[in-house]
């Protein structure tokens, strides 16, 4: 409805309310207009019932009329114009509640709309300070990344390295392996070499019994001799032995470390998998799994 409604044809549309013998109302002259806005038609019609009250004052002034008919006439119209006065005091009192009505839901809806604009402005302040916090939780989540990223590097280089240690070990292993094995044929060699000297020595001192006699200090610093070098060898082959062991000890705790820091690299690479994916709960605190 346009607030500029005429004010000729507000008058016209009471009048016509008014002709059909029904009181002119705000929503009457509306209805009979088609369209107006309440505050625009009231207060033309207020207007209307001024302007009404002067009309029919006007209607007073009469023709020369026999004196009984003029004043029965007289009286007839002054008690329609109080009756008139009456319902324009109505119909005001009625527009100004009509007003105050919409005054009032016009207030309430304001008020409302001031509600409404702070819980919107607190809104936006609690989606800021979210968006604000979620930044800073994904720049945190980055950092921690980053820090488990560079702790899967060194492990993977620490893995790498222990494997190459222990490569090294198994290397020096074998070859312990091979030296002691070397180490016994040559040990059985001359354990050999001495039984079979020895058994030259007893059929020649079986011959040469007498023979034997006078060589007998001789033989006994050889046989000496020939001993001390097959202790030797034996000590020799137990120290290899035990050389050998402490060898494969130390492969073998190389070998559990190695198998240790790949079981740590795997975790760490399931924790960083599950980091990468959103979630939406909110999620624990993340602790260093150094710390």
């Amino acid at each position: 409805m346009a607030v500029g409604v005429p004010e000729h044809e507000v008058f016209a549309a009471a009048d016509a309310v008014l002709a059909r013998g029904e009181r002119p109302t705000v929503e009457r002259v509306r209805l009979e207009l088609g369209r107006g806005s309440p505050a625009r038609v009231g207060g033309l019609l207020d207007q209307w019932w001024a302007r009404l009250a002067e009309r029919l004052n006007g209607e007073t002034r009469l023709p020369t009329l026999p004196g009984e008919v003029s004043q029965a006439f007289v009286a007839v119209w002054q008690q329609a114009i109080h009756l008139a006065q009456g319902v324009v005091e109505q119909s005001v009192a009625e527009q100004r509640q009509v007003l105050d009505t919409e005054r009032e839901r016009m207030a309430v809806a304001e008020d409302q709309a001031r509600q409404d604009m702070a819980k919107a402005r607190q809104q936006v302040v609690e989606a800021t300070a979210g968006r604000q916090a979620a930044e800073l939780r994904l720049a945190d989540l980055e950092l921690l990344l980053s820090q488990r990223q560079t702790q899967i590097d060194d492990l993977q280089q620490q893995r790498e390295s222990l494997v190459h240690e222990r490569h090294e070990a198994q290397q020096h292993n074998q070859g312990l392996q091979q030296e002691l094995q070397a180490l016994r044929l040559k040990a059985e060699q001359e354990r050999v070499a001495q039984e079979t000297y020895v058994r030259g020595v007893e059929d020649r001192a079986h011959r040469e019994v007498d023979h034997a006699r006078e060589q007998s200090k001789a033989m006994t610093v050889q046989l000496k001799d020939a001993g001390r070098q097959v202790e030797q060898s034996l000590r020799r082959q137990e120290s290899l032995q035990t050389e050998l062991s402490q060898a494969q000890q130390r492969a073998a705790a190389q070998v559990a470390r190695a198998e240790t820091l790949e079981q740590q690299l795997n975790h760490m690479r399931q924790l960083s998998e599950t980091k990468r994916k959103p979630r939406v709960r909110k999620s624990p605190t993340l602790r260093d799994p150094k710390a």
